[in-house]
């Protein structure tokens, strides 16, 4: 049984991990800890995959008045590693700590990733923006996010297996 002391280290997620199946499928340990916006950055599906298609961004603008919904999880350090691998560590994604408000009011350092590899002519795959928008519905975000993820336009993915891959998590037991 995982005990406080196993968990060190939180992580914001923004994009498919914000699927609690998603994440959970990755990283078992994941520990839902809240919801919380970040600000001074946008959402965008920008980021060039491997797969030719675009993944989420959080882009810094600097802007107070710009917020990207989020959700922190505790993880093991254990799959600090492992998560790393997920999300594309030094192949297009960079980590960077970001200091959140979580519901409790407390102040917590999370570490998040954040695109290098741009590409605004790609769009996400159907699959990729299920998990977004699930994670989105799953955690209660404001409508108006919601329908600003819905309305991102999506495309097929040429690989209908790994199409089927992705969205089996949401039928299985």
């Amino acid at each position: 049984m995982l005990t406080a002391k196993d968990y060190a280290m939180y992580y914001f997620a923004y994009g498919s991990n914000l699927s609690t199946k998603r994440l959970r499928q990755r990283i078992a340990s994941a520990r839902f800890i809240s919801v919380v916006p970040l600000t001074a950055h946008q959402l965008r599906f920008h980021k060039r995959s491997s797969d030719l298609s675009a993944k989420c961004d959080i882009h810094e603008t600097g802007n107070p008045g710009d917020q990207v919904h989020g959700v922190v999880f505790e993880i093991m350090d254990s799959d600090k590693r492992v998560l790393d691998g997920y999300e594309g560590l030094g192949h297009g994604y960079e980590e960077k700590q970001v200091l959140l408000t979580v519901s409790s009011g407390e102040r917590i350092k999370a570490v998040t990733y954040y695109a290098t590899h741009i590409d605004e002519s790609l769009q996400p795959y159907h699959w990729y923006k299920h998990h977004v928008l699930t994670g989105a519905l799953e955690h209660g975000f404001p409508e108006p996010y919601v329908l600003a993820i819905r309305n991102i336009l999506s495309i097929d993915d040429p690989d209908p297996e790994r199409h089927a891959r992705e969205m089996a998590i949401y039928t299985s037991a």
